[in-house]
């Protein structure tokens, strides 16, 4: 496996190319903006102006897009991968989508020949540029296992989670923790400000204890500079959260803190801040 076609080089995307080509895979990719992606064309990236003309003759073809509906256009619409990858292709879907649009690219690619993985990361903009990213999977094993060198050079996490949309389960399982954890830090800000307490303070006492977390040492500091830019979009997380109350609803499961901060966010992203990070749910606070 030496030549992949990537679509999505975005925030994570971009990186994740980059790894990949210090690995010494020969990466092609498809962007809708070339301006976007001149500098990693620079870097050694072929860039093609159509999914088509990107996925021919490649081994593998991952993809790290948007919103569902991205996944199931560049998937299924006509002349795009299921259309155009060679049989015998390697398909890795690695955005965070619904489990059952993972499950129809399986079993729509698997009559096609392909071999079909579901693996979405979590981790973070940081962890796609380190190459530190957490990826969970979901598919055929002997295709996880055969895959491995492919996700050792994007991260360093990685883990089969069993049968075809199980990747996608486990990272919705992952933004439901996110959920309740940004938003308890948020509102133990929120709580430290109205008291009076200086607030770094506050993060240096409480964040090698019970209440430490990876989302505290993460966005705590930039929260305390108001420093919102997106590592993860604001409005991807909402739609992350999305997909999970209707997973949560198809399980008779009634997770009202997810509910709770997903409210939050629809409300930030009404007044028009879908694209900070995630850590802007403090304004929700303020």
């Amino acid at each position: 496996m030496k030549k992949i076609g990537f679509i999505g080089v975005g925030i994570m995307g971009k990186s994740m190319v980059r790894n990949l080509m210090k690995a010494g895979l020969e990466l092609h990719i498809y962007a809708r903006n070339r301006a976007k992606v001149e500098d990693v064309i620079g870097e050694g990236a072929i860039f093609h102006d159509s999914i088509a003309g990107c996925v021919v003759g490649c081994e593998v073809v991952i993809t790290i897009v948007g919103f569902p509906k991205d996944v199931e256009e560049v998937y299924f619409d006509a002349g795009n991968i299921l259309d155009s990858a060679e049989n015998g292709t390697y398909l890795i879907d690695m955005t965070t989508t619904s489990p059952q649009i993972a499950e129809k690219i399986y079993t729509e690619g698997k009559k096609k020949g392909f071999h079909v993985l579901d693996a979405p990361v979590t981790g973070g903009d940081t962890g796609a540029k380190e190459g530190t990213l957490s990826i969970l999977v979901g598919g055929d094993k002997p295709d996880y296992e055969l895959c491995m060198p492919l996700f050792e050079a994007m991260g360093t996490n990685i883990n089969y989670q069993g049968k075809a949309g199980s990747g996608q389960h486990c990272k919705l399982a992952n933004q439901i923790m996110i959920a309740g954890t940004l938003s308890g830090v948020c509102e133990a800000l929120a709580y430290a400000k109205a008291k009076g307490l200086n607030l770094e303070t506050v993060l240096k006492s409480v964040s090698t204890g019970a209440a430490g977390s990876k989302q505290l040492d993460t966005f705590g500091p930039k929260i305390l500079k108001e420093d919102y830019a997106p590592g993860f979009f604001m409005k991807h997380f909402i739609k992350d959260m999305k997909l999970a109350l209707i997973e949560a609803n198809i399980s008779e499961l009634d997770l009202g803190v997810l509910s709770q901060v997903l409210a939050s966010y629809e409300e930030l992203e009404a007044e028009g801040y879908g694209n900070l990070g995630t850590q802007a749910l403090m304004k929700y606070y303020e």
